[in-house]
């Protein structure tokens, strides 16, 4: 009875994980939606961001400005999104690589590369490696414009005069509720082709949010000034990155927990339906053990 007794209780400890599995995924499916909806909402604006820069795409003064600058790469700033929390599967861990790939593709050491992590897990992730995480964000629900702001600003500052080569920004492009692809874009020199990538990756091919993509016009006149026009729009055309990516961030972490709660959900039905079969049988081996000890001794009282 004792063997029964496990039994038993292994399936009521399932029970409950599945209880809380279920639950979980209802709330990030409610939460995924709410995502998705936000991520769609403002792909537009990203569509115009990419008409406004390559309005001026032609200007010399674009080429010239300090935000556009190209040249080599010895120190770098990594912008890396990742949840607060676990259970998502492997999203976290799918991103925290690609950086780690690009950071040995471009050949610099952990002494060369400067972090910003928002979410707790690139923090852990990156402080324990050896990297400089020199600012910390949580990764909440609310997209905060005044931290894009400020994300933005101090990375425009730090790439304009020179302190860091190249601003890059890691997250989970969301593709579908059941994929999502870790993404890596440069903020940095700011260019026509790279904002035009991330609204490719955000764009759907049809429906309401796919439209044509806007022509390069070789030159405008542009008044008052160039610079002084140019120092207003350029950090706001580079706050597209970091908006979109922390909506695509939030759309593919809340997309990968439902699908992973789900999938433990029916692991643990299957798992409860194998201890059920198996305290079945134990407890119809007793019966039956019993049953033929009660057969021998009446047996054996009879004879």
């Amino acid at each position: 009875m004792a063997g029964l007794k496990q039994i038993k209780s292994k399936i009521r400890s399932v029970e409950k994980t599945q209880t809380v599995t279920k639950a979980m995924e209802a709330v990030s499916a409610a939460k995924m939606r709410k995502a998705q909806m936000a991520a769609l909402a403002g792909r537009s604006y990203a569509r115009a961001a990419v008409a406004i820069l390559s309005r001026v795409a032609g200007s010399a003064s674009l080429k010239d400005h300090a935000l556009t600058r190209t040249g080599s790469i010895e120190r770098a700033l990594y912008m890396v999104i990742t949840s607060d929390k676990g259970l998502a599967g492997g999203l976290n861990s799918a991103v925290l690589r690609r950086v780690q790939n690009d950071i040995a593709e471009a050949g610099l050491t952990p002494s060369q590369v400067t972090i910003v992590a928002i979410g707790r897990k690139a923090q852990d992730f990156f402080a324990n490696r050896g990297f400089s995480v020199e600012v910390y964000h949580p990764n909440t629900a609310e997209v905060s414009n005044e931290v894009v702001q400020q994300l933005v600003a101090e990375a425009a500052h730090r790439f304009a005069y020179g302190a860091v080569d190249t601003v890059k920004i890691a997250y989970q492009n969301f593709v579908s509720t059941f994929e999502q692809r870790p993404t890596v874009r440069t903020i940095f020199p700011l260019s026509l082709g790279e904002l035009s990538q991330v609204v490719g990756d955000i764009a759907p091919a049809r429906g309401a949010f796919a439209q044509a993509e806007p022509e390069s016009v070789p030159l405008y006149t542009v008044e008052p000034s160039e610079s002084e026009v140019f120092a207003f729009i350029l950090p706001r055309l580079a706050s597209i990155f970091v908006y979109h990516a922390l909506l695509e961030a939030g759309a593919s972490e809340h997309s990968a927990r439902m699908v992973a709660m789900k999938s433990a959900s029916d692991k643990a039905e299957e798992l409860e339906h194998a201890l059920t079969l198996k305290f079945n049988k134990a407890r119809q081996a007793a019966i039956t053990r019993e049953v033929s000890e009660i057969t021998g001794g009446m047996e054996a009282m009879a004879s």
